[in-house]
């Protein structure tokens, strides 16, 4: 039987290695942190079609048991004046309804359900070197340790270790935003009073910043601000910040617009996260020999459209269907990759141009031809449904 490795326990990571599992094919996952709470800080929201992906993996009790509910969306203006109040995704299906949670909780319980069905969750493994031949490829973590498989696929995130070591040329660039995340319980009473649907997330278009929020059933604040910037934010200033200082930044933008931002980030007592918005750049290669990339590894966007964990979703079953229903390796990769680009890169697209407030140009005459129209809904349910067999291209 044909081996994998996933280098990665995240999301990416612990999914893909539960819809191998599910194919009947043997995987295990190597994670660098030495528990499940990396990340725990940062929250996201798994939109319906994630949450369809998580259901075709049987795992759907394990992460609505997490978090909360998100059924409409509110946009307002820079004044504070409601513009639209919308449904969010399949809000009449329980088991499809958007889901704001902590990423650290997420992939806490995905790794949790790959444990209790027997895949091997490997801690500590800190990816050094991979060594691709022609029978196989082997991992060499820092640790002195190896593991070696068939196919090693690389989840482990925008900064892939994975990707630096097989194709260091690929690099994600900048998208024209830093990122602001933050929790509080005690939101002036006015944003609690005024959220009328307690499943609502609030998106505030802003004169300076982009600003979203919405409140937990305990009474819990989840906002985050996305704020236009020439450049990124270097590595010592994302880590030698003190604790208040960017919440003090983000403030007099926030005061600018007579809305509730403003008071709910002052109101934020815990430290404020905040990252760079970063993306992988279109046509960045996914494989090289016996390796592959999926989820952030592979496509990364900014976060303005919040599809990163739902395509991750996404790639895990594809790649399990397609490894499932092809006869090797040399057919079943670039059927996958067929099948997910045209997808996630019209999600980076679209995204990137959110953050950048940027439409995209018309392609002149001659150009060459567009990227393949992304799949649609009735097509993206087929190819995620795990009892068919995966279309072939």
């Amino acid at each position: 039987m044909a081996r994998f490795l996933v280098i990665g326990g995240g999301i990416a990571g612990t999914a893909a290695a539960l819809a191998l599992h599910k194919a009947g094919l043997e995987v295990a996952v190597y994670e660098a942190h030495p528990d499940s709470a990396e990340d725990i800080g940062a929250f996201l929201t798994l939109a319906s079609n994630g949450l369809r992906a998580l259901a075709q993996l049987d795992a759907t009790p394990a992460v609505t048991a997490l978090g909360f509910p998100l059924t409409s969306m509110r946009v307002v203006d820079a004044t504070g004046a409601e513009v639209a109040h919308v449904p969010l995704g399949e809000a009449d299906d329980p088991a499809l309804r958007y889901r704001c949670l902590r990423r650290g909780e997420l992939g806490a319980a995905l790794q949790a359900e790959a444990v209790r069905r027997g895949i091997a969750v490997v801690h500590g493994a800190r990816l050094a070197s991979v060594e691709d031949g022609p029978d196989g490829v082997t991992a060499h973590f820092a640790d002195g340790s190896t593991a070696s498989g068939d196919l090693l696929i690389g989840a482990d995130g925008l900064n892939s270790a994975v990707r630096r070591t097989t194709t260091p040329t690929a690099q994600p660039r900048y998208a024209g935003q830093h990122v602001f995340y933050g929790y509080t319980n005690a939101a002036p009473e006015a944003v609690q009073a005024g959220q009328e649907d307690a499943a609502c997330i609030t998106m505030t278009r802003g004169s300076t910043a982009a600003f979203g929020h919405t409140t937990s059933p305990d009474g819990e604040t989840y906002w985050f601000a996305r704020v236009s910037a020439p450049e990124p934010l270097t590595a010592d200033e994302l880590t030698d910040a003190a604790p208040t200082h960017w919440r003090d930044l983000l403030l007099p933008l926030l005061r600018k617009d007579p809305t509730p931002a403003a008071g709910i980030v002052a109101a934020t007592t815990a430290p404020v996260l905040v990252t760079n918005a970063t993306e992988m750049p279109n046509g960045a290669p996914w494989r090289t020999g016996r390796t592959l990339l999926v989820g952030d590894a592979a496509h990364a966007a900014s976060p303005a459209t919040g599809q990163g964990a739902s395509l991750a979703l996404e790639d895990a079953v594809i790649l399990a269907k397609c490894l499932r229903d092809t006869p090797d390796l040399d057919s079943a990769l670039p059927l996958y990759e067929a099948l997910r680009r045209p997808r996630v890169e019209h999600n980076t697209t679209a995204s990137g141009n959110i953050s950048r407030g940027t439409q995209r140009p018309p392609r002149p005459t001659g150009a060459t031809p567009a990227p393949a129209p992304r799949p649609g809904d009735d097509e993206l349910i087929r190819q995620l449904d795990w009892p068919s067999t995966v279309p072939n291209q």
